[in-house]
């Protein structure tokens, strides 16, 4: 067995214990409700369930402060009651705890910018938005988070790791003019789907949520991944994370061209460009902060115009030069 296959049992035993330790204290399942989107008759729903005091309220566990929030012991493979849109469904959790579903919609979704997603295990329930694209929705955002609209550093580790597990939520700094700009290419249209697609785990949605709607974001789904030891390495691969997100999205909004917003500090210039040639019929602009600071710069893939530009308001400059 190599090391990385040893320390993913190691861990999952450890776990394992926690739990029923946990559970002998009186701790019971509780499950949190995500933002998930969807269009026409099917709504994407994600959750997760987590093992939690007795009486405790599941959405309180969004709100725990600083590195406590990574202190969570998952529920696996535990049923849940979904329900949205009119639909009650019967969901089990993977074996990190997640919920994952795609539901049809027993009433009509047109009309409304989102409907409620509730999941309980039991008399305690949470709720969260569903965001929704109108059927007949042309384009759309897939937005990074992490230097893209947040302030990180994540190229300079130890500033990453203090802003991420130490600095309060309410002090973190928004990229300047990253809001504006996602308004901008969000207006016009009616329920144009925003989705926030970042490698940052899910402990971290409730402060990445309110981050979001204090610095005037455009409402969206999070899509967030699982930190932690693997099978066979040490971290879940976030590029595979990426890269999957983008072509199911591509599959559950058929009908929409993306915007591809991201930075140039670690993959997302790769990725996006790897998507739009695989894909060139489904992007429609790749925006690129730089951050560097470096001139505006605009190039091509294929078609699918490259903009690079320091921050939220010189790519608003440069995408705007391309229509003259």
């Amino acid at each position: 067995m190599s090391v990385v296959g040893a320390a993913y049992r190691f861990e999952t035993g450890l776990r394992d214990l926690a739990s029923r330790v946990a559970r002998a204290f009186g701790w019971t399942p509780v499950a949190i409700a995500y933002p998930g989107y969807g269009s026409g008759g099917r709504v994407r729903v994600l959750g997760r369930v987590l093992l939690a005091p007795a009486g405790t309220h599941p959405e309180s566990r969004l709100r725990i402060p600083g590195w406590q929030r990574f202190l969570t012991l998952e529920a696996p493979r535990t049923e849940v009651v979904v329900e949205v849109a009119g639909t009650r469904r019967r969901l089990t959790s993977d074996d990190d705890g997640l919920l994952d579903a795609v539901l049809p919609a027993a009433r009509p979704l047109e009309g409304r910018p989102t409907v409620s997603a509730r999941m309980g295990t039991g008399l305690r329930w949470a709720t969260a938005p569903v965001h929704l694209a109108s059927s007949d929705a042309h384009r759309g955002v897939v937005c990074d988070i992490d230097d893209t609209v947040l302030v990180t550093d994540i190229a300079h580790p130890l500033r990453a790791a203090y802003r991420t597990f130490v600095q309060r939520s309410g002090s973190r700094r928004a990229v300047p003019g990253m809001a504006d700009l996602l308004r901008e290419v969000t207006a016009g249209a009616e329920h144009v789907p925003v989705l926030y697609l970042s490698n940052g785990p899910w402990n971290l949605l409730g402060p990445l949520s309110r981050f979001l709607e204090r610095n005037g974001f455009p409402p969206g789904a999070l899509l967030l991944t699982d930190w932690g030891l693997q099978p066979d390495r040490w971290f879940r691969d976030g590029q595979a994370h990426k890269r999957s997100s983008l072509l199911r999205l591509a599959e559950d909004l058929p009908g929409v061209d993306w915007t591809l917003v991201g930075d140039t500090g670690e993959h997302d210039p790769a990725l996006y460009e790897e998507f739009a040639r695989a894909h060139p019929d489904r992007v429609a602009e790749i925006l690129l902060r730089d951050v560097t600071a470096a001139g505006p710069t605009v190039a091509s893939v294929g078609d699918v115009p490259v903009v690079r530009a320091a921050d939220g308001a010189a790519l608003s400059r440069a995408r705007a030069s391309l229509r003259r």
